[in-house]
Order: C-alpha cells, then structure tokens, then sequence
C-alpha cells in the first residue's frame, strides 16, 4: 500500500490530466482549485464552476473539504458557505474513492 503522500501525489495528477483545470494554493498539494464546466443538458449547461479543495494530512484515510467558490444553487450545497454536503464526503468516506471521482 502507498503512503498517503504517495496517493495525494497520483489522485492529484490523474486530477491534473482531466477536463478539469486545476489551480494549486501556495507551493503545497494540500490546496487547490478545480475549474468544470457544467455537464450538458442541464440548467448548468454554459457555466464554468470552481471549487476549492482542501486534502487533509491523513487524506485518502480522511475526506477532502470541497467547497463552491462561486455561487451555484443546489440541494447538496449550502448557499451561505458553498460547502457541499454528500454523504461520501462528510460520512461514508473511504480510501477507496479518489479524487477524480469524487469531483
């Protein structure tokens, strides 16, 4: 099994090798931004979103934080902070899931 740094090194670059644009914070992995676009066929369809994620030390064995930067009115994110609320993210994380997929 990989180290932590390891994982957050590959998630990071797989993240990087996407559609997704990805900004990084400061010179470390820990921070970063991602630019997406909003999937076809759906009232998000044009727009260009951003969010911020932030790896904890103990990241894949602990969840990211992501968060809206610009404002997007859904279910799942809270309109004052931007903070998604999933299940697989605040509850049920697991090592298993990545990066690229959890986005």
């Amino acid at each position: 099994m990989s180290s932590p740094s390891k994982r957050r090194e590959m998630d990071l670059m797989k993240l990087m090798m996407s559609d997704y644009r990805v900004e990084m914070i400061n010179d470390g992995m820990q921070e970063f931004y991602v630019d997406f676009r909003g999937p076809k066929d759906s009232p998000y369809q044009g727009g260009v979103w951003r969010i911020r994620v932030e790896l904890p030390n103990a990241y894949p064995y602990k969840s990211p934080s992501i968060g809206f930067v610009n404002k997007i009115y859904h279910p799942n994110v809270d309109e004052m902070s931007g903070s998604v609320c999933l299940d697989v993210i605040n509850q049920t994380w697991s090592p298993m899931f990545g990066m690229k997929e959890t986005i």
